[in-house]
Protein backbone atom coordinates (compact mmCIF):
# COMPACT_ATOMS: atom_id res chain seq x y z
CA UNK A 1 0.00 0.00 0.00
CA UNK A 2 1.32 3.49 -0.80
CA UNK A 3 2.55 5.22 2.34
CA UNK A 4 3.36 8.85 3.11
CA UNK A 5 6.28 9.29 0.65
CA UNK A 6 4.37 7.81 -2.27
CA UNK A 7 1.26 9.92 -1.62
CA UNK A 8 3.37 13.05 -1.13
CA UNK A 9 5.11 12.43 -4.46
CA UNK A 10 1.69 12.26 -6.15
CA UNK A 11 0.52 15.42 -4.36
CA UNK A 12 3.62 17.35 -5.41
CA UNK A 13 3.23 16.16 -9.00
CA UNK A 14 -0.38 17.31 -9.17
CA UNK A 15 0.12 20.69 -7.52
CA UNK A 16 1.48 22.74 -10.43
CA UNK A 17 -1.17 21.40 -12.81
CA UNK A 18 -4.40 21.30 -10.83
CA UNK A 19 -3.99 24.43 -8.69
CA UNK A 20 -6.37 26.96 -10.22
CA UNK A 21 -7.60 24.51 -12.88
CA UNK A 22 -11.30 24.13 -13.67
CA UNK A 23 -13.06 20.79 -14.05
CA UNK A 24 -14.58 20.62 -17.53
CA UNK A 25 -15.97 17.08 -17.34
CA UNK A 26 -15.71 13.86 -15.40
CA UNK A 27 -16.63 10.25 -16.11
CA UNK A 28 -17.14 7.41 -13.65
CA UNK A 29 -16.42 4.06 -15.25
CA UNK A 30 -16.67 1.99 -12.07
CA UNK A 31 -18.89 3.09 -9.16
CA UNK A 32 -16.91 0.85 -6.78
CA UNK A 33 -14.30 3.61 -6.81
CA UNK A 34 -16.89 5.92 -5.23
CA UNK A 35 -17.36 3.78 -2.10
CA UNK A 36 -16.43 6.73 0.14
CA UNK A 37 -18.60 9.21 -1.76
CA UNK A 38 -22.03 9.90 -0.16
CA UNK A 39 -24.07 9.49 -3.31
CA UNK A 40 -24.24 7.94 -6.79
CA UNK A 41 -21.95 8.73 -9.69
CA UNK A 42 -24.36 11.40 -11.00
CA UNK A 43 -23.98 13.32 -7.73
CA UNK A 44 -20.18 13.08 -7.91
CA UNK A 45 -20.14 14.32 -11.52
CA UNK A 46 -22.59 17.17 -10.86
CA UNK A 47 -20.72 18.42 -7.78
CA UNK A 48 -17.41 18.45 -9.67
CA UNK A 49 -18.67 20.17 -12.82
CA UNK A 50 -17.20 23.63 -13.29
CA UNK A 51 -15.42 23.61 -9.93
CA UNK A 52 -12.02 25.28 -9.54
CA UNK A 53 -9.35 23.17 -7.87
CA UNK A 54 -7.05 24.64 -5.24
CA UNK A 55 -3.61 23.45 -4.12
CA UNK A 56 -3.63 19.73 -3.20
CA UNK A 57 -3.17 18.80 0.46
CA UNK A 58 -2.23 15.60 2.26
CA UNK A 59 -2.39 14.07 5.71
CA UNK A 60 -0.74 10.69 6.15
CA UNK A 61 -1.89 8.52 3.26
CA UNK A 62 -4.90 10.70 2.40
CA UNK A 63 -4.73 13.22 -0.43
CA UNK A 64 -7.31 15.88 -1.19
CA UNK A 65 -7.83 18.77 -3.58
CA UNK A 66 -9.90 21.61 -2.07
CA UNK A 67 -12.64 22.92 -4.35
CA UNK A 68 -13.67 26.56 -4.68
CA UNK A 69 -17.29 27.79 -4.93
CA UNK A 70 -19.36 24.99 -3.39
CA UNK A 71 -23.00 24.82 -4.47
CA UNK A 72 -24.15 25.64 -0.94
CA UNK A 73 -21.16 27.70 0.04
CA UNK A 74 -19.66 25.06 2.34
CA UNK A 75 -15.99 24.18 1.79
CA UNK A 76 -15.50 20.87 0.00
CA UNK A 77 -12.68 18.80 -1.43
CA UNK A 78 -12.05 15.98 -3.85
CA UNK A 79 -10.63 13.27 -1.58
CA UNK A 80 -8.34 10.65 -3.09
CA UNK A 81 -7.31 7.44 -1.36
CA UNK A 82 -4.94 5.24 -3.35
CA UNK A 83 -5.74 2.04 -1.44
CA UNK A 84 -3.50 -0.86 -2.46
CA UNK A 85 -2.97 -0.09 -6.13
CA UNK A 86 -4.51 3.29 -6.95
CA UNK A 87 -2.74 5.70 -9.29
CA UNK A 88 -3.49 9.26 -10.36
CA UNK A 89 -1.98 9.70 -13.82
CA UNK A 90 -1.64 13.08 -15.49
CA UNK A 91 -2.35 12.81 -19.22
CA UNK A 92 -3.32 14.88 -22.24
CA UNK A 93 -7.01 14.84 -23.12
CA UNK A 94 -6.62 12.16 -25.79
CA UNK A 95 -4.97 9.56 -23.55
CA UNK A 96 -6.84 6.89 -21.62
CA UNK A 97 -5.23 4.23 -19.45
CA UNK A 98 -6.28 0.65 -18.96
CA UNK A 99 -8.16 0.09 -15.68
CA UNK A 100 -9.17 3.75 -15.43
CA UNK A 101 -12.02 3.90 -12.93
CA UNK A 102 -12.62 7.66 -12.92
CA UNK A 103 -11.56 10.28 -15.46
CA UNK A 104 -11.47 14.01 -14.77
CA UNK A 105 -10.72 16.57 -17.50
CA UNK A 106 -9.50 19.99 -16.40
CA UNK A 107 -8.61 23.30 -18.02
CA UNK A 108 -5.74 25.37 -16.67
CA UNK A 109 -5.29 29.07 -17.39
CA UNK A 110 -2.29 29.63 -15.13
CA UNK A 111 0.35 31.95 -16.63
CA UNK A 112 3.31 30.14 -18.17
CA UNK A 113 6.58 32.04 -18.72
CA UNK A 114 4.79 35.31 -18.14
CA UNK A 115 2.08 34.65 -20.72
CA UNK A 116 -1.49 33.45 -20.23
CA UNK A 117 -2.07 29.80 -21.08
CA UNK A 118 -5.08 27.67 -21.89
CA UNK A 119 -4.02 24.09 -21.35
CA UNK A 120 -6.19 21.04 -20.93
CA UNK A 121 -5.22 17.95 -18.95
CA UNK A 122 -6.76 14.66 -17.94
CA UNK A 123 -6.53 13.02 -14.54
CA UNK A 124 -7.01 9.27 -14.80
CA UNK A 125 -7.69 7.44 -11.54
CA UNK A 126 -6.38 3.97 -12.30
CA UNK A 127 -6.89 1.16 -9.80
CA UNK A 128 -6.22 -2.49 -10.51
CA UNK A 129 -7.58 -3.93 -7.26
CA UNK A 130 -10.29 -1.28 -6.68
CA UNK A 131 -9.46 -0.70 -3.02
CA UNK A 132 -8.81 2.99 -3.64
CA UNK A 133 -11.45 5.66 -4.06
CA UNK A 134 -12.44 9.21 -4.88
CA UNK A 135 -15.11 11.22 -3.07
CA UNK A 136 -16.34 14.76 -2.59
CA UNK A 137 -16.38 15.53 1.11
CA UNK A 138 -17.00 18.55 3.30
CA UNK A 139 -14.03 20.25 4.96
CA UNK A 140 -14.07 20.64 8.74
CA UNK A 141 -11.74 22.44 11.18
CA UNK A 142 -8.96 20.48 12.87
CA UNK A 143 -9.12 20.26 16.65
CA UNK A 144 -5.60 21.58 17.27
CA UNK A 145 -5.61 24.32 14.60
CA UNK A 146 -9.22 25.40 13.90
CA UNK A 147 -8.13 27.62 11.02
CA UNK A 148 -6.95 24.52 9.13
CA UNK A 149 -9.54 22.44 7.27
CA UNK A 150 -9.46 18.72 6.51
CA UNK A 151 -12.07 16.42 4.92
CA UNK A 152 -14.50 15.01 7.48
CA UNK A 153 -13.42 11.45 6.62
CA UNK A 154 -9.81 12.40 7.40
CA UNK A 155 -10.51 14.24 10.66
CA UNK A 156 -9.73 11.19 12.83
CA UNK A 157 -6.30 10.72 11.22
CA UNK A 158 -3.38 12.01 13.29
CA UNK A 159 -0.83 14.40 11.86
CA UNK A 160 2.19 12.80 10.23
CA UNK A 161 5.78 13.33 11.40
CA UNK A 162 6.73 15.71 8.58
CA UNK A 163 3.71 17.95 9.25
CA UNK A 164 4.89 21.36 10.49
CA UNK A 165 2.30 21.19 13.29
CA UNK A 166 3.19 17.69 14.50
CA UNK A 167 3.55 17.82 18.30
CA UNK A 168 6.58 15.72 19.27
CA UNK A 169 6.00 15.93 23.02
CA UNK A 170 2.35 14.93 22.77
CA UNK A 171 3.16 12.03 20.49
CA UNK A 172 5.98 10.74 22.71
CA UNK A 173 3.79 10.93 25.82
CA UNK A 174 0.91 9.10 24.14
CA UNK A 175 3.28 6.50 22.67
CA UNK A 176 4.86 5.58 26.00
CA UNK A 177 1.47 5.50 27.73
CA UNK A 178 -0.01 2.97 25.30
CA UNK A 179 -0.32 -0.67 26.29
CA UNK A 180 0.96 -2.08 23.01
CA UNK A 181 4.14 -2.75 21.08
CA UNK A 182 6.14 -0.27 19.06
CA UNK A 183 5.28 -1.38 15.53
CA UNK A 184 1.58 -1.67 16.31
CA UNK A 185 1.74 1.88 17.65
CA UNK A 186 3.54 3.12 14.54
CA UNK A 187 0.80 1.66 12.34
CA UNK A 188 -1.97 3.26 14.42
CA UNK A 189 -3.11 6.12 12.19
CA UNK A 190 -4.90 7.82 15.10
CA UNK A 191 -1.55 8.16 16.88
CA UNK A 192 0.75 8.99 13.98
CA UNK A 193 -0.14 8.82 10.29
CA UNK A 194 1.60 7.98 7.06
CA UNK A 195 3.70 5.05 8.29
CA UNK A 196 3.01 1.61 6.88
CA UNK A 197 4.80 -1.71 6.97
CA UNK A 198 7.75 -0.69 4.80
CA UNK A 199 8.77 2.46 6.63
CA UNK A 200 8.03 1.02 10.08
CA UNK A 201 10.48 -1.83 9.43
CA UNK A 202 13.09 0.52 7.99
CA UNK A 203 12.82 3.01 10.87
CA UNK A 204 12.97 0.33 13.56
CA UNK A 205 16.02 -1.25 11.92
CA UNK A 206 17.74 2.15 11.87
CA UNK A 207 16.83 2.77 15.52
CA UNK A 208 17.90 -0.77 16.57
CA UNK A 209 14.49 -1.42 18.14
CA UNK A 210 12.64 -4.75 17.93
CA UNK A 211 9.19 -4.50 16.35
CA UNK A 212 7.62 -6.24 19.38
CA UNK A 213 9.23 -3.99 22.00
CA UNK A 214 6.51 -2.87 24.48
CA UNK A 215 5.96 0.86 24.20
CA UNK A 216 5.70 1.20 27.97
CA UNK A 217 9.29 -0.05 28.29
CA UNK A 218 10.76 2.48 25.86
CA UNK A 219 12.88 5.14 27.48
CA UNK A 220 12.22 8.69 26.37
CA UNK A 221 15.59 8.72 24.62
CA UNK A 222 14.78 5.52 22.69
CA UNK A 223 11.35 6.83 21.72
CA UNK A 224 12.94 10.05 20.44
CA UNK A 225 15.42 7.97 18.43
CA UNK A 226 12.57 6.04 16.79
CA UNK A 227 10.81 9.27 15.84
CA UNK A 228 14.04 10.76 14.48
CA UNK A 229 14.68 7.66 12.36
CA UNK A 230 11.09 7.72 11.06
CA UNK A 231 11.67 11.26 9.80
CA UNK A 232 15.06 10.37 8.33
CA UNK A 233 13.71 7.32 6.48
CA UNK A 234 10.69 9.22 5.16
CA UNK A 235 12.98 12.04 4.01
CA UNK A 236 15.23 9.66 2.09
CA UNK A 237 12.22 7.92 0.53
CA UNK A 238 10.79 11.26 -0.58
CA UNK A 239 14.11 12.22 -2.16
CA UNK A 240 14.09 8.98 -4.15
CA UNK A 241 10.47 9.24 -5.28
CA UNK A 242 9.01 6.61 -2.96
CA UNK A 243 9.22 2.83 -3.08
CA UNK A 244 8.19 0.85 -6.16
CA UNK A 245 8.28 -2.94 -6.11
CA UNK A 246 6.14 -3.29 -9.24
CA UNK A 247 4.14 -1.20 -11.68
CA UNK A 248 1.33 -0.51 -9.19
CA UNK A 249 3.02 2.50 -7.57
CA UNK A 250 4.06 5.28 -9.96
CA UNK A 251 4.01 9.06 -9.84
CA UNK A 252 1.64 11.22 -11.90
CA UNK A 253 3.84 10.78 -14.97
CA UNK A 254 3.89 7.00 -14.65
CA UNK A 255 7.46 6.84 -13.30
CA UNK A 256 8.59 4.50 -10.52
CA UNK A 257 10.30 5.48 -7.28
CA UNK A 258 13.76 4.16 -6.42
CA UNK A 259 13.79 3.80 -2.63
CA UNK A 260 13.43 0.01 -2.98
CA UNK A 261 17.15 -0.02 -3.80
CA UNK A 262 17.92 1.60 -0.42
CA UNK A 263 15.93 -0.74 1.83
CA UNK A 264 17.89 -2.24 4.71
CA UNK A 265 15.23 -4.45 6.35
CA UNK A 266 11.92 -4.64 4.49
CA UNK A 267 11.99 -7.45 1.93
CA UNK A 268 15.62 -8.23 2.75
CA UNK A 269 15.07 -11.55 4.55
CA UNK A 270 17.93 -13.96 3.98
CA UNK A 271 20.36 -11.14 3.17
CA UNK A 272 23.11 -9.95 5.54
CA UNK A 273 22.36 -7.05 7.86
CA UNK A 274 24.29 -3.97 6.74
CA UNK A 275 25.43 -3.38 10.35
CA UNK A 276 26.44 -6.77 11.72
CA UNK A 277 26.43 -9.14 8.77
CA UNK A 278 23.92 -11.57 10.29
CA UNK A 279 20.87 -12.47 8.24
CA UNK A 280 17.74 -10.33 8.15
CA UNK A 281 14.70 -12.42 9.15
CA UNK A 282 10.98 -12.13 8.52
CA UNK A 283 8.27 -13.01 11.03
CA UNK A 284 4.49 -12.97 10.59
CA UNK A 285 2.87 -9.83 11.96
CA UNK A 286 -0.73 -8.63 11.67
CA UNK A 287 -1.42 -10.61 8.47
CA UNK A 288 1.77 -9.27 6.94
CA UNK A 289 5.44 -9.55 7.89
CA UNK A 290 8.07 -7.84 10.01
CA UNK A 291 11.63 -7.71 8.72
CA UNK A 292 14.45 -7.16 11.20
CA UNK A 293 17.90 -8.18 12.42
CA UNK A 294 17.52 -10.50 15.41
CA UNK A 295 21.00 -9.54 16.62
CA UNK A 296 20.83 -5.75 16.30
CA UNK A 297 17.15 -5.44 17.24
CA UNK A 298 16.62 -7.31 20.49
CA UNK A 299 13.73 -6.86 22.88
CA UNK A 300 15.01 -4.94 25.91
CA UNK A 301 13.55 -5.57 29.34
Amino acid sequence: MPELPEVEVVRAGLEPVVTGATVTSSTVFDERSLRRHPGPSEDFIDRLAGRTMLAPRRRGKFLWIPLAHGSEGEPEALVIHLGMSGQVLLRDTTTDDALTRIRIDVRSTRPADGAASDTRYRLNFVDQRIFGSMAIDSLVPTTDHPDQLVPSQVAHIARDPIDAHFDDDRFLARLRAKNTTIKRAMLDQTLISGIGNIYADESLWAAKVHYDQPTSSLSLARAKTVLAEVRAVLGRALAEGGTSFDSQYVNVNGQSGYFAHSLQAYGQQGKPCARCGRLIVRESFMNRGSHFCAHCQRIRH
